[in-house]
């Protein structure tokens, strides 16, 4: 089954991949403010409609979030997408991001909701560990 494609503009690519039961998003440069919120919120509609629980970001593209971007996420799709059924994410960033270590708070804040996060540096790594989930 065809890819369907859910958002697609200079910042992001959102799609849903219907073989894989889950959601693919890749940043193409820096996204933040209402851009970033009008696609998350697509994509969150997108992981409700479709009743997947995977969600793969590739944000080796993007910048760092505003404080201001990340607290909308937590109060608007967060904890709302968890209710929907979103169970696992992979995260790809830089290898300089994973060895830093950085992402390791925002892992535990969401694996303290009840979603299990795993950060990668490539995108073959981040599909080869969502498939081991089958819901």
């Amino acid at each position: 089954m065809a890819d369907v494609i859910i958002v697609d503009n200079k910042y992001i690519t959102i799609k849903f991949l219907p073989d894989k039961k889950m959601i693919h998003h890749t940043v193409h440069q820096p996204i933040s403010g209402q851009n970033l919120r009008d696609a998350l919120t697509a994509g969150f509609n997108a992981l409700q409609h479709y009743g997947v629980s995977k969600w793969l970001s590739d944000d080796r593209k993007n910048g760092p979030m505003s404080d201001e971007d990340r607290d909308w996420g937590a109060e608007n799709i967060n904890r709302r997408s968890l209710e929907a059924g979103w169970k696992y994410w992979a995260l790809v960033v830089p290898q300089a991001l994973v060895a830093a270590g950085s992402m390791v708070p925002t892992i535990e804040a969401m694996f303290d909701l009840g979603l299990r996060m795993m950060v990668f540096s490539t995108v073959e790594e981040a599909f080869e560990w969502l498939d081991q989930f089958d819901d």
